[in-house]
């Protein structure tokens, strides 16, 4: 019974073994793309020189998309606790929240971070 077993168990190895080899050769592509086998590096080449001048407009989208990120997801828990809160403190806690959201947004219009045509 115990040997019998073994040998299954053995066979059952050797099946997976092979028809992981077998997928493994299949699926290989013959034609190598060099596009597809280079890194990607958020719109750069990376086979030119390495220190390239960064715009820092994609820097400061970027800061602005996590302030925003991050505001969104500290509204969305006062959403939650509306019935277990006093009604005037949760009011003038969330206007007060989104009057400091407000202030950033129209400081950000101000200097013009939000103008897209640069």
């Amino acid at each position: 019974m115990i040997i019998m077993l073994f040998l299954m168990s053995i066979i059952i190895f050797t099946i997976t073994i092979i028809v992981m080899l077998l997928a493994t050769f299949l699926s290989k592509k013959t034609i190598i793309d060099r596009e597809k086998s280079s890194p990607f590096e958020c719109g750069f080449d990376p086979m030119n020189y390495s220190r390239l001048p960064f715009s820092l407009r994609f820097f400061l989208i970027a800061i602005i998309f996590l302030i925003f990120d991050v505001e969104i997801a500290l509204i969305l828990p006062m959403i939650l606790i509306i019935k277990s809160s006093n009604l005037l403190n949760w009011s003038i806690t969330s206007l007060f929240f989104i009057f400091i959201l407000l202030i950033g947004l129209y400081h950000e219009w101000n200097q013009g971070a939000l103008e897209w045509n640069n």
